[in-house]
């Protein structure tokens, strides 16, 4: 199965978003994380990201009378390349942008449904800004976003850090066709 296909179906997706930030999550804590999923096809789809080596087992462990397997990330091979996106139609594109905004407003409604949200205190936000940039300045832009980001991508769980979600969609603003 090609990796956008593998990464662009709704439940694989939700798998995939919950072990981002170097997490190591049993089936069982994925089925806490995703409770509206059945649990048949949690097991199939986890399977399913194995042997596609989207992620992997990082442990085994014995437990009455069966394994438990935890599974991690394999982060390198969890990206829709630029190839694979030129292979995919525009419908193709609609429906994976659509699963991805699908997951992004399951993520904020489960933050709202948390009961004690504070987008102040919490610095959550959703932000839309135009920017007039050249190829050349926009390759540069990207850039610097990414040294920003990549020191902070490494940060490890520790007491007083929040797991925080970030997620970008960038496109050119075209007028209507």
């Amino acid at each position: 199965m090609a990796t956008a296909e593998l990464l662009l179906h709704p439940v694989r997706l939700r798998i995939v978003q919950a072990l981002l930030g170097d997490r190591t999550l049993t089936t069982g804590e994925l089925r806490a994380e995703l409770p509206d999923v059945p649990t048949a096809t949690l097991y199939r789809q986890v399977a399913a990201l194995v042997e596609g080596e989207i992620i992997e087992i990082a442990a085994e462990r014995k437990v009455r009378g069966t394994f438990e397997r935890s599974y991690r990330l394999r982060a390198a091979n969890a990206i829709v390349t630029a190839e694979d996106a030129a292979g995919l139609g525009a419908d193709d594109h609609r429906q994976a942008f659509m699963t991805f905004v699908a997951s992004l407003l399951a993520d904020f409604d489960r933050y709202l449904d948390h009961g004690d949200f504070d987008l102040g205190r919490d610095g959550v936000g959703y932000r839309q800004t135009a920017m007039y940039l050249s190829d050349e300045e926009f390759r540069e832009f990207l850039g610097d976003l990414a040294a920003v980001l990549r020191p902070r991508l490494a940060n490890r769980p520790a007491p007083g850090r929040v797991r925080r979600l970030l997620s970008t969609v960038v496109m050119p603003a075209r007028p209507p066709a």
